[in-house]
């Protein structure tokens, strides 16, 4: 397939740029391939119009929807880039922004200043809350993207990045950053996940912090973020999420 071909089918959801196999992610090599194509063979232009006085490649312009997509663009300086894919039911308040070869799944919420991030992929009813920073994956072109299952909520102004992957149900509390860099501590279960380890199904991650072993570090009580697992989601975690549906 060219690139125009694997844009299109991004658009349609057809093909995307990771694929589950059982419990893990995967990039498809392929499409972001054919990603990198597009930006190589594409030549900077003023689109003119409502676009005027911006400049991006000519073969990957913004997208526009129609009513019959079932899509809520709201106005006020929202985008979509071409190769994203955006279901119906999808509500995007502005300013936002989604990348190239992204996926957003029905349901989802993306509020004002969030950014899906090229390639990432975004679950049914997922809720990017004010402020989330959704990392794009496009190289090197092995390396899955940022991955958010069904009916997680991404609180304000969380920051996911570095092809981490958070599993169905989880919930990131605001402020929270997820790297391949910091580990995640698991209270509940009394035990330190990996760096880059998945975010558990269900789990609740808050900002944490954890004491510099240095002995400069600990005489001027120094101590280093982290993210802290505090409990798992149950009846009274979900009640409180249910203002989601109301919003709708």
């Amino acid at each position: 397939m060219n690139w125009e071909e694997v844009l299109d089918q991004l658009e349609e959801g057809t093909v995307r740029a990771a694929e589950k196999d059982g419990e893990t992610w995967s990039a498809n090599i392929e499409v972001k391939e054919a990603i990198l194509a597009a930006f190589k063979e594409g030549n900077n232009v003023n689109y003119g119009g409502i676009y005027d006085g911006f400049v991006d490649k000519n073969n990957i312009p913004p997208r526009m929807f129609e009513a019959e997509d079932g899509v809520r663009l709201v106005p006020g300086g929202s985008s979509v880039r071409r190769g994203a894919y955006v279901a119906q039911g999808v509500i995007i308040m502005p300013p936002a922004y989604v990348n190239i070869g992204a996926y957003v799944d029905e349901g989802a919420m993306i509020d004002s200043h969030a950014l899906v991030g090229s390639c990432a992929q975004i679950g049914k009813n997922v809720h990017l809350s004010a402020g989330v920073q959704i990392g794009g994956v496009l190289e090197p072109v092995g390396l899955s993207p940022v991955v958010i299952e069904d009916d997680c909520f991404i609180g304000a102004g969380s920051v996911i990045v570095e092809g981490i992957l958070v599993k169905k149900g989880a919930v990131i509390a605001p402020g929270v950053t997820l790297s391949k860099s910091v580990p995640v501590y698991d209270c509940v279960n009394e035990k330190l996940l990996g760096k880059g380890s998945p975010i558990p199904e269900n789990a609740v991650v808050i900002p944490g912090s954890r004491p510099i072993k240095n002995e400069w570090a600990r005489r001027q009580e120094l101590s280093a973020y982290c993210p802290v697992i505090i409990k798992y989601r149950d009846e009274g975690s979900d009640a409180s999420l249910e203002l989601e549906s109301a919003l709708r």
